[in-house]
């Protein structure tokens, strides 16, 4: 994606928390007519040791009867963006009149390369770790389950890990107009659920 330098960001740990905070991602990848296919599903979030240092890699599933894990299968590669807190900047933010707006938001995208989960092992705990995400009390729940059960709902999705390749992370939050910071958090301050997480991150990135 587009990033301007002063919204490129190489802290990992950003990257990390925007697709953890943010976890209902967009995965991306061709069909058989060669058009983008897109699945919108969470994801979660691992970490694992790449070159001696963390690196995440992805978690996740869909229906069997969505095409497009064949289409994963068959291409290899594909491409999941997370998108996270965004909102409208009024350029009465500036001192001066001779602006315009603009919008602010906070992004990741990934390359990624695919792997089927076959092993039920795998399956098991790619599940655990979505539960667990986003609704730990269920896990017992879904532990006391017949086997019979299990295995019927498992029949009915495809699970994947995805190996991320590259990474892109874009704060873009003005940074290059400290001119504008002052007004800019006083109407973060006071918005939305949104804008106030984006005044969170202007604080993370001490604006």
């Amino acid at each position: 994606m587009y990033i301007p330098t002063q919204f490129k960001s190489d802290d990992l740990d950003h990257a990390v928390k925007l697709m953890r905070d943010h976890s209902f991602a967009t995965l991306i990848c061709n069909d058989d007519d060669g058009q983008p296919f897109v699945t919108y599903l969470p994801l979660h979030v691992d970490l694992v040791e790449r070159d001696g240092k963390p690196w995440p890699v992805l978690l996740g599933h869909v229906a069997r009867a969505n095409p497009h894990w064949k289409y994963l299968r068959d291409r290899g590669t594909a491409l999941v963006s997370y998108l996270g807190p965004h909102a409208y900047m009024s350029p009465t933010v500036y001192p001066d009149t001779m602006r315009v707006p603009t919008w602010n938001y906070l992004a990741v995208q990934c390359r990624v390369r695919v792997r089927l989960l076959t092993a039920r092992a795998e399956m098991d705990e790619m599940l655990d770790k979505l539960i667990n995400d986003n609704e730990p009390a269920y896990l017992e729940q879904w532990h006391s389950l017949s086997e019979d059960y299990h295995s019927k709902m498992l029949a009915m999705i495809v699970g994947f890990e995805l190996e991320i390749t590259e990474l892109q992370c874009k704060l873009k939050l003005n940074q290059h107009r400290p001119e504008s910071h002052a007004a800019l958090r006083r109407v973060f301050a006071a918005g939305s659920e949104d804008e106030r997480e984006l005044l969170t991150w202007m604080d993370r990135l001490k604006m």
